[in-house]
């Protein structure tokens, strides 16, 4: 049995099956994971989710912002990104989107001490208040009332955590931050301009991973979404978004035991 985490494939169909045919997949005995971003900017997001689908239990997904901008596109036509019309056209579209909207934000292992989440974790929130709000904001995705939700969904505020949230902005805070984070002030407010990596002009800014005394930073976190950033491995952080959708590589790890990275060269699309 092997346990693997597959990094953002934004409709990259191509990559992912030599990606899985590298690894020698057998979904009677292994696991796929995937850190979300399924959808977008690739030519073939449709394929990717009928694959994935197809895996049932052999997959674990998490879903990524890329994965949400798609079920509100479904409720937003004006919205709708030339790469995501086809997955809405398709016959099987309605059963496709119950399917992604159900899918949880984050995805903990604790006989491996692993979380997985697309982008990252607030780094005041532990592990039991992060599953415990991830829960909270799953409830209103894949609930009756999804749709005012999605409605509303696009805003860069709140952009600072507190308990007493409540509310569309208290789910809008939770959602940005698993799936949209990359850095925070020192009083822990999130910054959605910078999506480079650190650099001079980022000074006053801290990678969330690196955010001094992180309430998680007993918990391994397998992530994506910073694909500037490329691969990190280290024991507590595996970031595997190494920018297939950009003509660079999909990466998956293994994390049962030792980690393993194996890899495919990408055609660039964007």
């Amino acid at each position: 049995m092997a346990i693997f985490a597959i990094g953002d494939i934004q409709g990259c169909y191509d990559e992912l099956a030599r990606l899985v045919d590298k690894l020698s997949f057998d979904p009677d005995r292994d696991e796929l994971w995937f850190v979300g971003d399924l959808v977008n900017r690739g030519p073939r997001s449709l394929d990717v989710l009928r694959f994935v689908r197809s895996l049932k239990e052999s997959s674990t997904v998490v879903l990524g912002n890329h994965d949400l901008h798609l079920l509100a596109a479904r409720e937003n036509p004006d919205r709708i990104d030339k790469p995501l019309r086809k997955i809405l056209a398709a016959h099987d579209a309605d059963e496709l989107l119950h399917w992604l909207r159900h899918q949880p934000l984050v995805h903990y292992r604790p006989d491996l001490n692993t979380l997985m989440v697309h982008a990252g974790i607030h780094p005041t929130w532990d592990l039991l208040t992060t599953v415990n709000l991830a829960r909270e904001a799953e409830q209103i995705i894949g609930g009756k009332k999804y749709r005012q939700f999605l409605s509303a969904m696009y805003s860069d505020k709140p952009s600072r955590w507190s308990p007493d949230l409540s509310g569309i902005k208290r789910i809008r805070f939770i959602i940005n931050c698993l799936t949209r984070i990359r850095f925070c002030r020192p009083n822990g407010e999130l910054d959605f301009i910078q999506k480079g990596p650190p650099k001079k002009e980022t000074q006053a800014l801290i990678p969330w991973f690196d955010f001094p005394d992180r309430a998680n930073r007993s918990v391994r976190i397998v992530c994506g979404h910073w694909s500037s950033l490329g691969l990190i491995n280290n024991p507590k952080t595996l970031m595997i978004d190494t920018g297939c959708v950009w003509g660079r590589e999909l990466t998956a790890a293994r994390i049962d035991g030792s980690v393993q990275i194996v890899s495919v060269k990408a055609k660039k699309t964007k």
